[in-house]
């Protein structure tokens, strides 16, 4: 399982957290992640523990994303996965256009500092995939800092959809 480091947005630096690492597999069209948090965890605002089912707006507090484009194309999907069970999908086809909730229903795991997911990407099955890995952590003060492998230099605000940032890559199953 590769394993990579996320990085703050140098204006959005946090109070609380000092890395963020996230492991990633590929099975077939199963996307597997593993994200785990260091820090004063006692300094992050965590959610509530909540039954599972899709949720808006989980991105405007404490959330694990990632962001999956098949390669050589504009579309990709993001999902948003909330240490208290609740998760979204979206659909996109291109840089913010397109939005549309996706079929992707992820099952998630929790056991602070780690959040685990498994999720079957069918729809965007059978090709390389380019993945964008990021965090958006909440600190108790209400601040909140922006975690990604890479932000776009010179950019005064993250902007997780950006492509350019979708570094971590997986290729498509070998064909049997």
């Amino acid at each position: 399982m590769p394993e990579f480091t996320l990085l703050p947005h140098p204006d959005r630096p946090s109070l609380a957290v000092t890395a963020i690492r996230v492991s990633v597999a590929r099975d077939g069209n199963t996307l597997s992640l593993r994200y785990t948090v260091e820090g004063d965890l006692d300094r992050v605002r965590w959610p509530e523990p909540a039954a599972p089912a899709r949720t808006d707006e989980l991105w405007m507090h404490t959330c694990f994303e990632a962001f999956i484009q098949p390669a050589g194309q504009a579309g990709y999907v993001e999902l948003n996965l909330s240490p208290s069970g609740r998760w979204a999908s979206y659909a996109f086809d291109g840089h913010r256009e397109g939005m549309r909730d996706a079929g992707a229903v992820p099952d998630l795991g929790w056991t602070s500092p780690t959040l685990t997911a498994r999720v079957d990407l069918a729809e965007i099955g059978g090709c390389d995939w380019r993945i964008g890995l990021t965090m958006v952590v909440e600190a108790i003060d209400g601040s909140k800092s922006f975690w990604a492998l890479e932000h776009k230099p010179n950019a005064p605000a993250p902007d997780f959809h950006n492509a350019d940032c979708f570094n971590a890559r997986l290729p498509a199953p070998a064909a049997r």
